[in-house]
């Protein structure tokens, strides 16, 4: 039985299926991005653009469809904000790590597991989180907002200690 429940719990995640809520407004159709065919998206909403898949994959377009490859990276607060710093992508090395109403402006409020549009954001991870820019100011001072995709749910008593996942963005001039 150990054996058995053990296997069950290692099944990957990307295995399981998103679940939809169709009594829920889709926030976040494929139609309010453009897909810019270089591991970036642009949001036609927030007129932000994300790198498509979270640091630690990458990005794969094989037959005309988007994937992301491999597993997502996770990192303490400092080491994001020092990537996000240093990363040159898709041309562009003005990334960072964006603030939590951007980053929570991905939520998806009609599905969850993940909470994100899987088709623009393909293999995000549900847990751990993701490190918003934006630092929680009640309490220690050491805390930062994150949003778990599994189901949207904002925490801000991150500690900047634990690694999380992140997905960077970057402004369009």
């Amino acid at each position: 039985m150990k054996v058995l429940l053990f296997l069950v719990c290692m099944v990957p995640m990307w295995l399981h299926s998103q679940t939809m809520r169709s009594n829920i407004e889709n926030t976040t159709p494929a139609s309010r991005y453009i897909v810019n065919m270089d591991g970036t998206v642009t949001d036609q909403v927030t007129g932000l653009m994300w790198v498509q898949c979270s640091e630690g994959q990458s990005w794969e377009l094989k037959e005309g469809e988007v994937s992301c490859v491999g597993v997502a990276s996770e990192y303490t607060w400092d080491i994001a904000l020092s990537l996000a710093k240093t990363k040159v992508f898709a041309g562009y090395s003005d990334w960072r790590l964006p603030n939590i109403k951007e980053l929570a402006s991905l939520i998806s409020e009609d599905r969850y597991d993940p909470a994100i549009n899987i088709v623009i954001f393909p293999q995000t991870s549900t847990f751990p989180g993701f490190w918003s820019g934006t630092p929680y100011l009640i309490g220690s001072g050491r805390s930062t907002q994150i949003v778990y995709f599994t189901d949207g749910y904002i925490e801000s008593r991150g500690d900047r200690a634990i690694d999380h996942n992140v997905r960077l963005v970057r402004n369009i001039p």
